[in-house]
């Protein structure tokens, strides 16, 4: 399917575009690129200039370029613009602009990929679907979620995060949702706030991209609710509030049953229940808040609670597998892409809670950006209720031996400069029947830990039910 045409590009960007060229879809990584593409220069670790030729010669249908690369023909089809990331942005807000979608932005500091991937599940059953791919949600991925989104789509799910303050606003004017939802506010990237309150007015300014009669969802149980309240009254959006204390969606409930979790909730009034193919109230509180971001975009929330219970979470985030062994089976919970102390909280909760004779075993990396805090909020995690149910905690990366200094003696386990570290000691610390988690902060590679648990074995059909 043709998505840009070079009049189109040229027009959309004020750029120069050389040779009648269509392409089907936009890449940044030549690894990924595909047929038909086009291939975006951005300038990351390395100049996006240097793959140019590469990324032609794979079949890319054309690059974006602020000039012509060496070793690329002067008649090569390209688009010239003054700056490539520029460029980019005012494709994506071209893009958004030619389609008819309602679009729903979500934002938080916990599970906001989580909540994406489930909005994407339940409209993708309601009309065509575009949501952003893995966690395309900085200054290149909006933008690139955006251009890529084809201009019959009907509902378009866009993620948008922060790491420093003034990012979120920009981004939320680009992607000009009809509904914004903030899935949590938490201690994280504190390296960059004051406090979480700053985080909190951070999260709340998705609602200035909100398009005239925007919803904002919210989330009614945290701490900083009054900043988000603030926000929205201050910008005249209404707000749908979700969560234990709300009055719009009210969760009444949310049970371990077998391998997934059975919520009940009251949305605007009617009583709902919520399957889910994962253990843990967090994703229950998210799911809830999609519902109701399914409804305030005029779509259908009672099909969207049936497809609610087909979704899993996605590699890296809390999905479930068995793994073979000699001596049994091993559950693995790898939830190792992400890590910071609430969803650390709720991954340590649902080891604890995990069916299962077995051991209970978690690898834990470090949790990054939580500034001067660093240090408390580590060792504070041996204070968690979950603790009690778990019999081994090995710790990997600096920051983690707080954690290991402060745990119990009897559940201390390992402590590891590096994931590589822990390698050796897999196969003599773990057996058949144990459920074992791990879970650090993407930059430590906990990755390793599970390629390593996966390669003890061979690994069963994933049941998703992390």
């Amino acid at each position: 399917m043709m998505l840009w045409t070079a009049a189109e590009a040229a027009a959309a960007t004020g750029g120069q575009a050389q040779g009648d060229w269509a392409v089907s879809g936009l890449s940044i990584d030549t690894r990924t690129i595909e047929a038909g593409d086009m291939f975006v220069a951005l300038k990351a670790a390395r100049d996006g200039h240097d793959f140019v030729a590469q990324a032609l010669e794979k079949g890319a249908g054309a690059a974006l370029v602020s000039r012509v690369p060496e070793g690329v023909s002067s008649d090569a089809p390209l688009l010239i613009v003054d700056d490539v990331q520029m460029g980019l942005e005012a494709l994506g807000r071209a893009s958004r602009a030619r389609t008819g979608a309602k679009v729903v932005a979500v934002t938080g500091s916990v599970g906001k990929t989580s909540t994406k991937e489930m909005l994407a599940r339940m409209l993708s059953d309601q009309g065509r679907t575009h949501a952003a791919v893995a966690s395309y949600n900085n200054h290149w991925g909006v933008p690139l979620t955006l251009a890529r989104m084809p201009r019959d789509t009907e509902f378009a799910v866009i993620e948008i995060g922060m790491n420093h303050p003034g990012e979120i606003a920009p981004l939320a004017k680009q992607a000009r949702p009809h509904v914004a939802m903030v899935t949590t506010v938490a201690a994280v990237h504190l390296e960059a706030f004051e406090s979480v309150e700053g985080i909190a007015f951070e999260k709340a300014a998705i609602m200035q991209g909100l398009e005239p009669g925007g919803v904002a969802v919210l989330n009614a149980d945290i701490a900083e609710a009054h900043v988000l309240r603030g926000v929205a009254a201050d910008l005249g959006v209404p707000a749908c509030w979700f969560g234990e204390s709300a009055e719009d969606c009210k969760l009444l409930s949310a049970d371990n049953r077998g391998e997934g979790t059975v919520a009940r909730a009251t949305v605007n009034g009617r009583d709902i229940e919520l399957h889910i193919q994962s253990l843990g109230a967090h994703f229950a509180m998210n799911a809830l808040g999609a519902i109701a971001c399914v409804e305030a975009l005029g779509a259908d929330p009672a099909k969207a609670v049936e497809s609610l219970a087909l979704w899993s979470p996605v590699k890296g985030r809390g999905v479930r597998e068995v793994i073979r062994l000699d001596g049994g089976e091993v559950t693995l919970l790898d939830d190792s892409y992400n890590a910071n102390p609430t969803s650390m909280a709720a991954a340590l909760a649902v080891l604890a809670a995990t069916p299962g004779a077995g051991r209970r075993i978690a690898y834990l990396g470090d949790m990054g950006e939580l500034g001067p805090q660093e240090i408390e909020l580590h060792a504070g995690l041996a204070l968690l209720q979950a603790v009690a149910g778990i019999e081994k905690i090995h710790c990997v990366g600096p920051l983690m031996k707080a954690l290991h200094a402060a745990l119990p003696e009897a559940k201390r386990g390992g402590w590891y400069e590096t994931s590589a570290d822990a390698l050796p000691g897999l196969k003599a610390g773990i057996k058949g029947g144990d459920i074992v988690l791990a879970k650090g902060s993407n930059s430590m590679g906990l990755a390793k830990i599970v390629d390593g648990i996966r390669e003890m074995g061979q690994s069963g059909p994933k049941s998703e039910n992390a």
